[in-house]
């Protein structure tokens, strides 16, 4: 499995950005996609997460309300809508692919086996 994501930029502090994870290698339909990031000197952190082929989205208390999570499975893709942007949104975003998670692992990095390259996002005050 290949997972590329994209989307990525700079951004003043209350605006928009769309990431965009294209999969390609198996079918994940029925898989669950993820969003994690990493800010420089931090761990990996869960953001938000599409479970079972989009039968629940979940999100870090960090980031509901303002992200959106959304897949389009002819297409295996997942996409992240980042609005509300704040500057400690500033991170690394990588997507990801966990096969048959159960639900308590969903906020798990470790739980997923496919990792994207990451796309930047930079977030001005």
């Amino acid at each position: 499995v290949q997972l590329q994501a994209s989307g990525g930029g700079l951004v003043q502090a209350g605006g928009s950005l769309r990431l965009s994870c294209a999969a390609s290698g198996r079918t994940l339909s029925r898989e669950t996609l993820g969003w994690f990031r990493q800010a420089p000197g931090k761990e990996r952190e869960f953001v938000a997460a599409s479970w079972r082929g989009g039968a629940n989205n979940y999100y870090a208390d960090a980031v509901r309300g303002r992200f959106t999570i959304s897949r389009n499975n002819a297409e295996s893709t997942v996409y992240l809508q980042m609005n509300s942007l704040k500057p400690e949104d500033t991170a690394v975003y990588y997507c990801a692919a966990g096969l048959s998670l159960i639900l308590s692992s969903v906020r798990a990095p470790a739980r997923y086996s496919y990792w994207g390259q990451g796309t930047l996002v930079t977030v001005s005050s």
